[in-house]
């Protein structure tokens, strides 16, 4: 028996605003300028008790993750499940690399004998998936996916099967990345993925690359029936998910997108649906030169370009979080659900002639009749993820 997947809680903090209202009137807004999106004003202090040593002992990626998970938990409620069936899925594409590189100048400079002891377990990719597990007691599955830029969607697509196979009643699940750090803007900057013209401009014809940004996305996942029982909102339905490799290139895509065709099309199967029934699309759009013309393709080998889905990217907004992008993008599609509006791709104004036309969002947010929609994210590696999220019915 395969159960439903509700989704009964969403948070967020991003680059355009912390908590979910803050969230979404910053994705209706004009982007931030600059080379990157950071989280302006950021206190972790309340979201420890305001313990500030035991705030210094979290990197700032699970700070990131505990709040969301917070506003994200407190929406849903009391689950009144078995703790052990509770899972709690948060992905990063680098974990703690803040910590990491503060630590590698420490020993540099200091010696060995002065690296923090709490490096290791500040660092890890997983630091942000079990702080969260700790504060609540959830002990179900307790995991991290580290797939680059997929890692948030990927979380959510294996939480939500975590749900439909009855394994956990409810799992807490996203993605939580903080990687503004000297050395990894460099790496990205050096090997030509961010935008030298430090705009972001998905699927333009003048798109040379993203905007690095840092944030976290949560969703609480939640068997239907249980949510029901309970009395719970439901938000929105989890429908399918999916995850392909191109085994192609490690940061350039399959070309024509072969490998995330597979991976849309997988997510469509899981979910029972057909490529005509989906109404909207969060696509992952970073700016990039090959990522945005690969994605455009995929997209129109499935759905076509006449009467095809609405498109987004929220991107040009937020920047490019890596690992935090996909489970921010859920929760902009779910958000799209509840207020009947779909934000525009900010930064888009010249259509690309060598890329298929689609029913991009530009200009102001769309109003829409809300109805199945997909989000998709591609990360190096060739990894692809997809999610099929409808509204609650």
């Amino acid at each position: 028996m395969s159960h439903r997947v509700a989704v009964t809680g969403i948070g967020v903090v991003a680059p355009c605003g912390i908590g979910i209202e803050a969230f979404w009137n910053g994705l209706l807004s004009a982007p931030g300028e600059g080379d990157r999106r950071e989280v302006q004003d950021w206190d972790p202090l309340p979201y420890f008790d305001g313990n500030a040593k035991e705030a210094r002992r979290s990197d700032r990626f699970s700070q990131f993750a505990l709040a969301a998970a917070a506003e994200a938990i407190e929406m849903a409620g009391d689950l009144n499940v078995d703790p052990g069936r509770i899972g709690v899925l948060i992905g990063s594409g680098i974990g703690g690399i803040d910590t990491t590189e503060k630590q590698i100048v420490v020993n540099h400079e200091k010696g060995g004998r002065r690296v923090s002891p709490f490096l290791v377990p500040m660092m890890m990719p997983n630091a942000a998936a079990a702080a969260v597990s700790m504060r609540y007691g959830y002990q179900g599955p307790c995991e991290a996916t580290v797939t680059a830029c997929a890692a948030g969607t990927h979380s959510i697509g294996n939480a939500a099967s975590l749900i439909k196979s009855g394994r956990c009643k409810a799992v807490v699940a996203g993605g939580s990345e903080a990687s503004l750090t000297p050395t990894a803007i460099a790496g990205f900057r050096n090997m030509t993925a961010m935008s030298s013209q430090e705009v972001s401009m998905p699927f333009d014809q003048r798109r040379d690359g993203f905007i690095i940004a840092e944030g976290a996305g949560v969703l609480v996942l939640e068997e239907w029936d249980n949510a029901v029982a309970r009395g719970a909102t439901i938000l929105a339905e989890v429908k399918g998910s999916a995850s392909t490799a191109d085994a192609h290139h490690i940061t350039a895509p399959s070309p024509g997108g072969v490998g995330a065709i597979r991976c849309m099309e997988l997510a469509l199967e899981d979910a029972g649906l057909s490529a005509a029934d989906i109404r909207h699309i969060n696509a992952h759009g970073t700016s990039t030169p090959l990522n945005d013309a690969a994605e455009s393709h995929a997209m129109a080998k499935i759905f076509g370009t006449d009467g095809g889905p609405i498109v987004t990217s929220t991107k040009g907004v937020t920047g490019h979080a890596l690992g935090a992008a996909g489970a921010l993008e859920a929760v902009a599609v779910v958000l799209s659900m509840q207020h009947g509006q779909i934000p525009p791709t900010a930064g888009f104004e010249q259509p690309d002639p060598e890329l298929p036309e689609l029913d991009l969002v530009v200009g102001e947010a769309r109003d829409w009749e809300p109805g199945p929609a997909m989000s998709n994210s591609f990360g190096f590696g060739g990894h692809n993820g997809s999610l099929v999220i409808a509204p609650a019915t």
